[in-house]
């Protein structure tokens, strides 16, 4: 029996807080594709591995940049003048004895069929440069990986770290990321193409009063003219607005593209969707926890979860879990209102052995009497850990 906490909660409830600030950086962010790029980089490997060794050997490619090109947009279709640069960074196992492996072009095949098939506009010929930067992990690292996966023994952590979750959404944690979700969907795009893959938006709270702000990239080839741009951006606007609607009782405003200028006819159009064209750059860890948000009223680690090894990166199960463990607790026990789950591992020790796995929890009624369905819980989330790797191969978690 790991060495499980049951409390209460002691501070007041997020949603009767008289703020609250949440944020979601979307598909087409420059941060969100790096840590996509990162963990499907992960997510291949740990597949060719698989076919090589029988087994997920170590690696960690969790440190990607991505700097921004030069681009010139236009109503009607502007054109990219330098293109993208990404890096693709980190530790991974190259060679099986005498064999080398093909990481590398792995890592080019692995970023382009992600970004063609999730920024459309994009053209991986021309507009983007994928640099793989890797290289074998250190001597003492590899080997403590390799004294537990080969043999088929429970994970040994890999670092001293932490993780937190969670359970359940605000009403604007869940409009933040629905309406994201909403925004980028293909169902949407069919019918809407000028918008962009690049969508942050941010959810703040004001007693009673949300505002939604909303950065979003328009491609400027489906739109005519600034007249035209107006008219889809109020069309979009209505559209989160009726979203927004249906998830909360409580007064929203929506609000596109704050900084336009519509006089001087400056507005947010881009060649490819993404700022990363010209406006910005990126890098793993920047964005969004596991859980898909960025909530500074609630606990979060700094990990950056995307690209780890999924079997014993504790920065990266270790929050999963933490997020699986708090949703199941409130799901199943009616008089769980809110749980917070937090774990902290050892490095070289069990994964299934946390230091301490800390479940605070807003009840009604007595604790004593859930406790034990509580600890019963928390216990099979942790014995499921060394298994965890599969729901990451499967894309189980969105961890961009």
């Amino acid at each position: 029996m790991a060495n499980i906490n049951v409390g209460i909660l002691e501070f007041e409830k997020v949603s009767q807080q008289p703020v609250e600030i949440v944020e979601r950086k979307g598909t087409g962010h420059p941060d969100t594709i790096c840590d996509a790029l990162a963990e499907e980089l992960s997510i291949a490997l740990s597949n060719l591995y698989r076919e090589e060794f029988g087994a997920i050997m170590h690696h960690n490619v969790d440190k990607a940049l991505l700097i921004g090109g030069i681009a010139d947009p236009q109503f009607k279709g502007g054109k990219i003048i330098e293109p993208i640069e990404i890096y693709l960074t980190g530790r991974a196992i190259d060679e099986k004895g005498n064999k080398k492996l093909p990481v590398k072009e792995l890592a080019i095949e692995t970023a382009h069929k992600w970004l063609k098939e999730n920024i459309p506009n994009l053209d991986i010929t021309n507009h983007v440069i994928i640099h793989p930067k890797l290289k074998p992990g250190s001597k003492d690292l590899v080997e403590l990986f390799e004294r537990f996966q080969l043999k088929g023994e429970i994970p040994l952590a890999n670092d001293t770290s932490f993780g937190v979750g969670f359970a359940p959404f605000s009403d604007v944690e869940t409009i933040v990321y629905e309406l994201e979700r909403a925004l980028n969907s293909k169902e949407f795009k069919k019918e809407h193409p000028y918008v962009g893959e690049d969508i942050k938006i941010m959810g703040v709270r004001n007693h009673d009063n949300i505002r939604i702000t909303i950065a979003m990239a328009f491609v400027d080839k489906y739109v005519n003219d600034i007249k035209d741009y107006v008219e889809k951006k109020e069309i979009v606007t209505n559209y989160a607005y009726s979203i927004a609607q249906r998830l909360t009782t409580k007064h929203v405003d929506i609000f596109i593209n704050t900084a336009d200028d519509i006089d001087n006819e400056s507005v947010y159009i881009t060649v490819t969707g993404t700022s990363a064209e010209a406006g910005d750059d990126g890098q793993v860890g920047r964005g969004n926890r596991v859980n898909g948000l960025i909530t500074p009223y609630r606990p979060m680690s700094l990990e950056a979860a995307a690209g780890k090894n999924p079997v014993s990166h504790i920065g990266k199960i270790y929050n999963t879990a933490a997020m699986d463990m708090a949703e199941r607790i409130v799901a199943e026990i009616e008089e769980v209102e809110e749980a917070y789950c937090y774990l902290v591992s050892q490095i070289g020790k069990p994964i299934t052995e946390p230091q301490v796995c800390d479940v605070k929890l807003r009840v009604n009624g007595d604790l004593n009497k859930i406790k034990e369905k509580v600890m019963k819980i928390a216990q099979e989330e942790l014995d499921k850990l060394p298994s965890t790797w599969q729901k990451f191969l499967n894309r189980h978690f969105r961890l961009y």
